[in-house]
């Protein structure tokens, strides 16, 4: 009975640190991976048996208790000293084990992610990879995350960032069938005659402008057509279905479509470039080696921190 109660309490302890720290019942189930509820059946657990309040909660927010501060100045190293511990020994497994939580946009969770997936599931069967995607702006340490991925002027001061992507050159497609219909534009300003499928900006949500370089100088063209969407793989299978012309990020999968003739890139020579994507991480905290592994996949060949 004894070894058990030192079990539970080591449990709830863990669950209290979690929640002392993320100030969040569901950030610290995010991050222990369990339900938020279980967390809450440990902390009353604890609390009972310890005799006194450790946390203050309102229907918003959790927070520590005089008791529960001083309980957790005292135990948070510790807890922090035992993670760095077990870490140390995940680097001795031949494949690395636990979660990755990364938060990324839309467009990098399909062009840098979904093509190596499935190698990365086969190399590294035991890291559970959690992608949560959000084209906003996220606190990546607040919100339990540990990485996100932004373009280059994104990244704080304080992150790590290593390079997924080159740097993205913009490209008009259509497929063989929408242009059996339409004449080909030949300048940015013939796509006011075309079927072009929209996307709304990030911030704002005024439909996006079709950016194109004419003589050295950028300019930004307005369309309109039948469908807006926000995703690529939709687009694509927009154009590749002959409903209109699409705009995006120049890709191997596009390319091979246009080999295999099943889709034209048009104004090639208006082309813009845009900047890569790049994975960032705290550069204070002791990289996990699961964290190390998605890195290594990842990241862009010979590119550098």
């Amino acid at each position: 009975m004894g070894n058990e109660m030192r079990t539970n309490e080591l449990g709830e302890l863990t669950a209290f640190v979690a929640v002392a720290e993320e100030r969040s019942f569901r950030k610290a189930a995010a991050r222990l991976n369990l339900t938020a509820s279980t967390l809450s059946h440990s902390l009353r657990a604890l609390e009972e048996r310890l005799g006194v309040r450790l946390l203050n909660r309102t229907t918003r927010t959790v927070s520590p208790t005089e008791a529960g501060m001083a309980l957790l100045v005292e135990i948070a190293p510790a807890f922090s000293a035992i993670t760095r511990a077990v870490e140390k020994v995940n680097t001795f497994r031949e494949t690395p084990q636990g979660t990755v939580r990364i938060n990324t946009p839309h467009i990098a969770a399909e062009l840098v992610f979904m093509p190596r997936l499935k190698q990365f599931n086969q190399d590294f069967p035991d890291i559970r990879l959690e992608l949560a995607t959000n084209d906003g702006f996220v606190d990546i340490v607040s919100e339990g995350f540990d990485a996100g991925v932004r373009i280059r002027g994104d990244v704080q001061q304080d992150m790590r960032a290593v390079r997924l992507t080159p740097d993205f050159h913009s490209a008009v497609y259509g497929s063989p069938e929408y242009f059996a219909r339409h004449p080909k534009p030949l300048t940015p300003a013939d796509l006011q005659h075309h079927a072009c499928i929209g996307r709304r900006e990030i911030t704002g949500g005024s439909l996006y402008r079709w950016e194109f370089e004419k003589e050295g100088k950028q300019i930004a063209v307005p369309v309109s057509g039948p469908v807006i969407v926000d995703s690529v793989t939709m687009m694509t299978r927009i154009a590749l279905d002959g409903i209109g012309l699409v705009y995006t990020a120049c890709s191997p999968e596009h390319d091979a479509l246009v080999d295999q003739g099943r889709l034209v890139r048009v104004l090639e020579d208006g082309s813009v470039t845009f900047p890569g994507f790049f994975l960032y991480y705290p550069g204070h905290r002791q990289l996990p080696a699961a964290l190390k592994a998605v890195i290594g996949h990842f990241r862009l060949p010979s590119s550098g921190h």
